[in-house]
């Protein structure tokens, strides 16, 4: 079916475009003609009615583009042999309307005045056809490019999701790897903090099934396995750990991706909290600005302790992960000040 025939709202703008054609043949004919005004505007308005849905056929004939040089030869022919016979089913309709017309007192020779009319209008019906064939060549152009366009916007989204779900299954062997070595170590020192570890990281791991296919959760529910996360790291270092808090509570509702922070406090225990001798803590902080949610993530660590070696899997993740969910509309920047290291995260608001 025509496109023009999807909506009602397309074909009454359709016919709409249509009027300056009817005034122009309507001047055209009188000029050229013995025809009266009157007369005219009543062959006129039929015939343009008419023609309209007849130029529709070109729809059709613009489906397959040429390939080859004879193939547009082809085609070309075929475009004048259609402009032609559509040319001349309009100067017959008119013939037969001006016979009908004739029939009217008023009208009388009617028929007899249209024939000088019969040529103009054989030459601007094909003319017309011709211009219809171009329009719609333009208009299927279009559509194919809102196409390509909007394939083009589905291949992006598949490839982000994807791109999110492999972030996501990395993330947990990351941190199963390092919880396990973590257990490890204890067994042979504490062993009744090490069964107390094994425990938190079972109820942690149990916490994130399904996290996976969440687009977003709120920030009450990260900052939840954040704790959790930070609870199993207190068995191995003990009052050594400490967490602070600086949180909005307008931010609770806020939506972000699931395990976004974990990482971020993974890198900030293990690449920080671990390397130092005394104790140590890890400042979580987040609020409002504007239009924006700001998340920040700070620890001390030991200066000595090479940059790359802060610089890890988490931060690298959580850099890729921004970048397949927002786009450039996220950032991720880290700051360091004496033996403190800061990670600030930029996001848009979701609610």
């Amino acid at each position: 079916m025509h496109p023009i025939f999807a909506s009602i709202e397309r074909l009454v703008l359709y016919l709409i475009a249509w009027v300056p054609l009817a005034a122009l043949l309507v001047f055209l004919l009188v000029v050229s003609t013995d025809l009266r005004w009157m007369e005219t505007i009543l062959l006129a308005l039929p015939l343009i009615a008419l023609y309209a849905f007849l130029c529709l056929s070109a729809w059709y004939l613009c489906q397959n583009p040429p390939s080859q040089p004879a193939d547009l030869i082809r085609l070309m022919f075929t475009y004048v042999l259609a402009a032609l016979i559509c040319g001349s089913i309009w100067m017959a309709t008119a013939k037969a309307i001006g016979l009908a017309l004739g029939l009217v007192p008023a009208f009388a020779g009617l028929s007899e005045r249209l024939k000088t009319a019969l040529p103009l209008l054989l030459v601007m019906g094909a003319l017309l056809y011709l211009l219809s064939l171009a329009v719609h060549y333009v208009l299927l152009a279009l559509e194919r490019s809102r196409e390509m366009e909007a394939n083009e916007m589905r291949a992006r989204v598949l490839a982000r999701d994807a791109e999110l779900k492999a972030l996501k299954t990395q993330l947990n062997p990351h941190f199963l790897f390092n919880s396990l070595n973590s257990i490890s170590a204890l067994t042979s020192i504490d062993p009744t903090k090490a069964r107390q570890m094994c425990v938190l990281l079972s109820d942690f791991l149990r916490s994130t099934l399904g996290m996976g296919e969440k687009a977003g959760i709120r920030f009450s529910e990260e900052l939840s396995l954040v704790r959790s996360f930070l609870a199993i790291q207190q068995v191995r270092f003990g009052s050594r750990l400490r967490l602070e808090e600086q949180i909005d509570a307008d931010c609770d509702s806020y939506l972000l991706p699931p395990l976004l922070l974990q990482p971020l406090v993974e890198n900030a225990v293990i690449h920080g909290l671990a390397d130092l001798v005394e104790d140590g803590w890890v400042r979580l902080e987040a609020r409002r600005s504007g239009n924006v949610f700001l998340i920040a993530v700070e620890n001390t660590f030991d200066p000595n302790v090479p940059t790359s070696q802060r610089d890890g899997i988490g931060l690298s993740n959580v850099r890729r992960t921004l970048r397949a969910r927002y786009c450039s509309n996220a950032s991720l920047d880290t700051e360091v000040k004496g033996a403190r290291f800061r990670v600030e995260l930029t996001l848009p608001i979701e609610v």
